[in-house]
């Protein structure tokens, strides 16, 4: 079985899990996700691998992690999570890349995440639940942040916190690759 196969495979398993932790309907869950049922239905079966756009909205709907989801070994009282099984989430052709350390669930899901953006490359994201906040550290390249249309520019060294339920997006307008670390604190489900 390859790796994408037993990402699959937990996230049919942690999908199913979580829903009927929460005592959602597939339609609920649908309504709540913005993902359609037939979507769920094929992750849930383990017949797709879904976009991390999808994973994200269904994470959020169920107020849990991404991690949550994807995890293959939830429980143990630590958890070491080696480089080469962190899962990388986002990749464009020009070489960016997001990668999902670790993530816990606390007092609601709280995330750790690796940022590679070349040149002229970026990401955006769709707004978080309320009360979603992430912390981000630059440490390479400076990088354009875009919340809710208006863009800031956090250099290396810098450090920034934003409410993450307003849309959002990720740049690289300079010449150096922006390398950074990014913590994101979920509210629990209510």
């Amino acid at each position: 079985m390859t790796d994408l196969d037993q990402l699959t495979q937990s996230l049919a398993r942690n999908l199913k899990r979580w829903r009927a932790e929460r005592h959602f309907t597939l339609d609920a869950l649908a309504a709540r996700s913005g993902v359609s049922r037939g979507m769920i239905i094929q992750i849930e079966q383990a017949r797709t691998n879904p976009s991390v756009g999808t994973t994200v909205k269904l994470a959020d709907a169920l107020g849990v992690s991404i991690t949550t989801l994807l995890d293959q070994d939830q429980g143990a009282l630590v958890r070491i999570v080696p480089e080469d099984q962190a899962v990388r989430m986002w990749s464009s052709e020009a070489g960016s890349h997001t990668t999902l350390l670790v993530g816990a669930e606390a007092s609601g899901p709280l995330e750790l995440w690796d940022w590679r953006i070349v040149p002229g490359d970026g990401s955006e994201s769709d707004p978080h639940p309320p009360g979603t906040v992430e912390l981000l550290r630059v440490t390479a390249g400076v990088l354009t942040l875009v919340v809710d249309g208006q863009a800031h520019t956090v250099p290396a060294g810098t450090s920034a916190t934003f409410d993450a339920g307003a849309p959002h997006a990720y740049r690289n307008d300079g010449a150096e690759t922006v390398e950074m670390t990014m913590a994101v604190s979920i509210p629990p489900a209510r």
